[in-house]
């Protein structure tokens, strides 16, 4: 589980104003749970935060037991190659590398074995369905391709969390509807936990629950989309 209490993020190094206060969650495995808001509200600086590449200044973050708050930086990096899963708009696929190798990263960090890694590698790519491509280099894939290795290689290892900032940002709605359909179906057979911010509607009504995020908090969507 994943737990907010009452984070609070502000500008100026923790001196200024509030980007955001008072952000509470529970999130349970199984879920998905998509966080919209206005542009500059702190959507992505929220799940900086979570991820420990930003740091808060109030409140409590806890996940699976372990308290997320007060870990040192390399603390939350062996963490974060354990527990967390990430797909991004860009994809961030690496071009000189196949297919197979981009979804093996997460587990070459963990350091498994390399050929254990690629077979786990390929067993995703068969999920996602892009296994016969599993030797190619990305540059001749489609955004909704790229977009599907990156699914891969956030479920691979077994994340208890994968958080999403704008994954389907790139993609026409056809292809969009698609490979979010993929990634939740993912999350949820592995018993994982997701956070998708997004400014798609189409995107927000595939999740469990809608969020918004305001400058003083966390709050359910009134209508859902």
């Amino acid at each position: 589980m994943l737990e907010l209490q009452r984070i609070a993020k502000r500008f100026d190094r923790g001196l200024g104003a509030p980007l955001f206060e008072n952000v509470s969650l529970a999130l349970a495995p199984g879920e998905c749970v998509a966080i919209m808001g206005e542009s500059g509200v702190g959507k992505s600086t929220l799940l900086n935060c979570i991820a420990g590449l930003e740091s808060v200044d109030a409140g409590r973050m806890v996940l699976d037991g372990d308290a997320l708050t007060g870990l040192g930086d390399d603390d939350f990096a062996r963490l974060r190659r354990r527990k967390y899963g990430f797909v991004f708009q860009a994809f961030h696929i690496l071009p000189h590398l196949t297919l197979a190798q981009n979804v093996a990263l997460p587990l070459w960090l963990l350091e498994v074995d390399e050929r254990r890694a690629g077979v786990q590698a390929r067993a995703m790519l068969e999920r996602v369905g892009l296994g016969a491509r599993h030797a190619e280099l990305p540059a001749h894939l489609s955004g909704g391709e790229l977009q599907r290795v990156a699914i891969a290689r956030a479920l691979v290892h077994g994340p208890s969390l994968v958080l999403a900032d704008e994954p389907t940002g790139n993609l026409d709605p056809e292809r969009a509807g698609s490979v979010l359909e993929l990634l939740l179906e993912g999350v949820r057979a592995a018993g994982a936990m997701a956070l998708l911010v997004t400014h798609s509607q189409v995107a927000a009504a595939r999740a469990d629950r809608v969020l918004r995020l305001t400058r003083g908090g966390l709050h359910e969507d009134v209508v859902r989309p």
